[in-house]
């Protein structure tokens, strides 16, 4: 095992022993529900937005060890982020964990930890689920935002 992959496998298992953002988010502006039936992988993703910037993220839920460290990088990691940054990650990390495309040197170190997932096609959809789950959230927050915005015209 090289230096690299000894350090990106102690990234999931800290993530997984100590995950962060595992919590409820009481003034969640959005809330979605994901479900990996494959495996029992569930979990339930809360974010609060900002107009178009995600102000805080969190999640519940239980699974493997490599779902709920997804889970716990990706919700660091959008905090701050508008909906197309969180959306352009999302991309990005599912084009690396399905290996259709190389590991990107943009994606940030956290997310690389998971590239080897490529080569555990068992392993993806646990990898994908929570950031399936955010694609699903960042859409219904947008739908509501049309909604709102026609409805004050």
């Amino acid at each position: 095992m090289t230096d690299t992959s000894a350090l990106y496998q102690e990234l999931i298992l800290d993530h997984n022993r100590r995950p962060r953002n595992f919590r409820v988010l009481p003034d969640a502006t959005v809330e979605e529900r994901g479900i990996n039936p494959l495996c029992g992988d569930e979990l339930t993703l809360f974010l609060r937005m900002d107009d178009d910037r995600i102000v805080d993220a969190s999640f519940q839920g239980s699974g493997c060890a490599i779902s709920r460290a997804s889970a716990s990088v990706m919700t660091t990691l959008v905090k701050g982020k508008t909906r197309a940054e969180a959306d352009a990650m999302v991309e990005q990390f599912r084009g690396m964990a399905t290996g259709r495309a190389a590991t990107d040197d943009d994606l940030p170190s956290p997310l690389r930890a998971f590239s080897g997932v490529a080569r555990l096609p068992q392993r993806v959809k646990c990898a994908v689920l929570a950031w399936h789950t955010l694609h699903a959230a960042l859409r219904i927050e947008s739908s509501e935002m049309r909604e709102r915005e026609g409805s004050q015209r």
